[in-house]
């Protein structure tokens, strides 16, 4: 049971540094066929959950392939993970794992002039609620919900958080 749960883990950092990178085809091989990612947040304005963005699997592939066409601040985000809790099934088949993600944005040269160059900035914060299926002792993100404390996303929040 500990080594799953560091296998899991594992692919928590995993995903956080293939996201950090830009590696959409890295970070979509740690996802099941039957994926689906959310983005979500809760408006005490309206009192109810926003979804700010939800696609499966090959929703996101489709996405992902087309990022390089589109007009988009290029400024890197950086994520910084901490995995807080991972709860294994008895039959040791799936997995539940929440983790608390803060994303910096490192600002290139001229990207936005009320900045100054190469200033690093809090871009969000929030806590990333994964599911996994195991099989043969693979781990495989089955669904990812990033519920932000943030309500507010600026440019670069279509890429995957």
């Amino acid at each position: 049971m500990i080594e799953m749960k560091a296998k899991i883990e594992r692919a928590i950092y995993e995903a956080s540094m293939a996201l950090d990178n830009n590696n959409w085809a890295g970070w979509l091989s740690l996802c099941d066929e039957e994926f689906n990612y959310k983005i979500t947040a809760f408006s005490p304005e309206i009192n109810k959950d926003m979804i700010y963005f939800e696609h499966n699997k090959g929703e996101l592939a489709n996405l992902l392939d087309m990022l390089p066409k589109h007009n988009t601040d290029h400024s890197p985000l950086f994520r910084h993970t901490s995995v807080y809790t991972v709860d294994v099934s008895e039959s040791g088949t799936e997995a539940r794992a929440t983790s608390s993600v803060v994303v910096f944005q490192n600002m290139l040269d001229g990207v936005n002039s009320h900045l100054d160059s190469g200033e690093s900035r809090l871009f969000l914060v929030g806590r990333y609620h994964d599911t996994f299926t195991i099989t043969d002792g693979v781990v495989k993100f089955v669904t990812r919900e990033t519920r932000l404390e943030n309500r507010r996303l600026d440019k670069g929040s279509h890429y995957p958080i």
